[in-house]
């Protein structure tokens, strides 16, 4: 009766001091994260003057690996472009609400970075896209030309807009007493590009809108541990 008894703990003994192991050389990572950042937002649409402002995001971050990524993101904010002086007239303050749903793939997903200092600080690098719906209301707009007052732009003060979002980034990792990802500072540049023309709320011109910002996100781990193939 004694020796299966004992084969059993002996066998959960060295499964759990294996897996104990294991964190302790860095395989381990949260599944979930919860992100708050800021961004510095420009819009290049009909308006001729590019003005810088700010929004705010929050976000959830599915990890399926610790180097790929599904982020559903919550933005808002003001974008602002054009002078009232200028020739044309045109200017405009969006009060904007942004959802974005992104993919994420990191270097280290792809790359052997065991062996290497310089891959090792690469795998952090990330590309990323998906798809985001914008919803616009224009607190200030003029659509009225200084040189020539008949002449008027058209456009919408309200429009909801869907924008292809194309990131590049890179994710700083610290660890926890158990080498474990806990915080995270994702520093990135994306451009969003408007599938549509009223970003800016002038619907002049060609080309559809395009709006960049350069953004820094802390992550904070939520929980859901589990295990990679390699080191993180």
């Amino acid at each position: 009766m004694k020796k299966p008894f004992l084969k059993i703990f002996l066998t959960f003994l060295f499964t759990t001091a294996a897996l104990l192991a294991k964190a302790q050389i860095g395989y381990d990572y949260a599944q979930y994260d919860l992100g708050l950042g800021g961004a510095y937002n420009q819009v290049y649409g009909d308006a001729e003057k590019v003005i810088g402002t700010p929004s705010v995001a929050v976000s959830l971050n599915y990890n399926q690996t610790p180097y790929a990524n599904y982020l559903f993101e919550i933005q808002g904010g003001e974008l602002k472009g054009g002078d009232k002086n200028s020739v044309s007239g045109r200017y405009f303050r969006n009060r904007f609400t942004a959802l974005v749903f992104r993919g994420q793939l990191q270097a280290g997903e792809i790359i052997d970075y065991s062996g290497s200092g310089f891959m090792n600080g690469l795998k952090n690098l990330y590309i990323s896209s998906g798809v985001g719906y914008v919803l616009n209301d224009m607190k200030e707009i003029n659509r009225k030309s200084n040189t020539t007052p008949q002449i008027t732009w058209g456009g919408l003060d309200k429009s909801n807009e869907l924008y292809i979002p194309a990131r590049i980034g890179y994710e700083l990792k610290f660890f926890n007493q158990y080498n474990q990802p806990s915080f995270k500072i994702d520093i990135g540049y994306q451009v969003n590009f408007d599938l549509t023309d009223n970003l800016d709320g002038f619907t002049a011109g060609r080309s559809k809108d395009v709006w960049s910002q350069i953004s820094i996100n802390l992550k904070f781990a939520l929980g859901g541990v589990t295990s990679y193939r390699k080191t993180i």
